[in-house]
């Protein structure tokens, strides 16, 4: 990995209460790059981006963008540095229209003619949001909800976006599309750290893999790498 990513996290540890989640945890993410974090339910993924935005703090100082210490900066100014993320199950504003929940998330931002372009930008990204720019979030189908949680983390204009499962529940074919989509914003100069189950997508696309468990990295290492280990072979990929 190169020696300064735009991310890096150096033996974080977090905790619900008295109950730890994130066990000395370590990893980085270069700038330009796709890492992917994999792991079983409950191995500490989400607890892991939630932790890097600040919505669950780490017991210590020991987080950097472009090594900047995240440790005491709020979540809304974690934004304006320039990481998004797109949680888990989308969490859009189901009562606003999609145009509405775009222009949630430029609200750090106060440049209107950037904004309008690139909420046409997105347009462009998603056809179908457009077509549904005025129904209200909580009429769109799975996918859609989708594509308007990517765009409205888009709409901050991040350097790293994080994401929780950006394809759970969802069909083969939009499976495809949003891979593709993050496929082509990682060529348009966003760094991506993807939480995902479909490993095999998720290899695909990712130069580099981490795999937790109990809160804990179990593994690391180049994705062209770890395909042909046997533990991830059986744990993720279908085969022994």
């Amino acid at each position: 990995m190169p020696e300064t990513p735009l991310l890096e996290l150096r033996g974080v540890n977090s905790f619900y209460g008295r109950i730890q989640a994130l066990r000395n945890v370590s990893l980085e993410v270069p700038e330009g790059a796709i890492v992917s974090l994999l792991g079983a339910n409950g191995a500490g993924k989400t607890t892991t981006l939630k932790t890097v935005v600040g919505l669950n703090r780490s017991a210590a100082n020991d987080i950097s963008f472009r090594g900047r210490p995240l440790g005491r900066v709020p979540p809304h100014r974690i934004v304006r540095f320039g990481i998004a993320l797109v949680p888990e199950r989308r969490e859009i504003f189901p009562g606003l229209s999609v145009a509405d929940n775009l222009e949630m998330g430029a609200y750090t931002r106060t440049d209107r003619a950037g904004i309008r372009e690139d909420r046409e930008w997105i347009y462009g990204l998603f056809p179908a949001l457009a077509e549904l720019r005025d129904k209200p979030g909580g009429t769109l189908s799975g996918g859609q909800q989708q594509m308007l949680a990517i765009g409205r983390a888009l709409m901050s204009r991040p350097k790293l976006m994080l994401l929780d499962e950006p394809t759970l529940g969802l069909s083969p074919m939009l499976v495809q599309q949003i891979f593709a989509t993050l496929k082509r914003l990682n060529e348009e100069g966003v760094t991506i750290l993807l939480v995902e189950q479909n490993a095999h997508l998720a290899f695909e696309i990712s130069a580099y893999a981490y795999i937790l468990e109990n809160g804990s990295v179990l593994l690391e290492g180049p994705t062209a790498e770890l395909v042909h280990d046997p533990m991830v072979r059986e744990a993720y990929l279908g085969a022994i």
